[in-house]
């Protein structure tokens, strides 16, 4: 798979990441029509032990005869500490593959969990006779040891679209004196969050891969949601989990840009190409009405702007060169 195919797919949007239990039919039809950027059709955690056989076969058949419209379809495999994750990726991969844009795998530990699934999703795909390598990953980590190793585990394969927080397993991993996933520890006077948040965003970006923080399990409290939402889109997070329908338009909105900084970024980028072309003076700076510009500004206007064209934002203003 070339390089190019895969940043293509690094960079879909995923503001919203709708978490549908596998096991339920009534869900796996209804989720096809919601607005979430992706949806992953669980078989670890929302999937009972005893029904785990017959969620493989209900999501196989949804990716085949289901209508996503252009979502990002993953199947969330258990983790390689029990005795389902290679069959439920031999049976996903091969009854399904060409309809299927990536694995979750939970509790990530450490990279050779990665580099395990990378290998038997080769071994499928070449068997399925799917193109090898097109199928992506994404990892969770979910408890110290994951976090510790979170630099090896972004660069453990090629097909790594993703790093995913997954709060609840962590939160349990280090005895955080909470149950409440997502919200603060009591009587704790900062973020007991940011330092784990920041060191899952900055592997990621290091590798060029998407940050996406995880679920908020108040479903009712709508601005709970939007406020740990806004932390993690504030420190640079590509998207959140959504685990139900009302969820999913605050996401799509607090992981997109506002149409004023949308605006501006698209202005900064084209008075920045003016300037520096003959026309413009080939300068290295200029001035967008009081505001001088330079390469840094260009850089940090593109991501404003990708995001905002990812999400179907039009432009409402026009860049006019300056009067000589």
């Amino acid at each position: 798979m070339t390089t190019s195919a895969l940043a293509a797919g690094r960079l879909r949007p995923r503001r919203s990441c709708l978490a549908v239990p596998g096991s339920n039919p009534r869900f796996l039809e209804k989720a096809q029509g919601l607005p979430a950027d992706q949806v992953f059709l669980d078989l670890e955690d929302a999937v009972a032990p005893l029904v785990k056989e017959r969620a493989r076969h209900l999501i196989v058949d949804a990716l085949n005869e289901g209508d996503w419209g252009g979502k990002i379809r993953v199947v969330r495999v258990n983790d390689w500490t029990t005795q389902w994750t290679y069959r439920d990726v031999i049976t996903v991969v091969e009854g399904a593959g060409a309809n299927l844009d990536g694995l979750m795998l939970p509790k990530v530990a450490d990279a050779a969990q990665v580099q395990a699934l990378d290998l038997l999703l080769t071994q499928v795909e070449k068997t399925a006779g799917l193109p090898a390598g097109r199928i992506g990953i994404e990892a969770q980590i979910e408890n110290a040891a994951g976090l510790v190793n979170v630099d090896a585990i972004a660069a453990a394969s090629p097909r790594l679209e993703t790093i995913v927080f997954g709060p609840a397993d962590f939160m349990a991993s280090i005895n955080m004196k909470s149950l409440v996933v997502g919200e603060q520890p009591p009587g704790y006077p900062a973020d007991a969050y940011h330092y784990i948040l920041m060191r899952i965003l900055i592997a990621a970006r290091a590798r060029d891969l998407q940050a996406i923080d995880g679920p908020y399990l108040q479903i009712r409290n709508a601005d709970g949601f939007r406020e740990v939402a806004r932390r993690a889109a504030a420190l640079g997070y590509d998207g959140k989990w959504v685990l139900h329908p009302d969820q999913i338009a605050a996401a799509n909105e607090i992981f997109s840009p506002s149409q004023a900084d949308y605006d501006h970024a698209e202005l900064i980028l084209d008075a920045y190409d003016w300037s520096t072309s003959a026309a413009g003076g080939a300068r290295g700076s200029a001035m967008l009405g009081e505001e001088m510009i330079d390469e840094a500004s260009r850089k940090m206007a593109l991501v404003i702007a990708a995001k905002g064209r990812a999400a179907g934002l039009s432009r409402t203003s026009k860049f006019e060169p300056p009067a000589e």
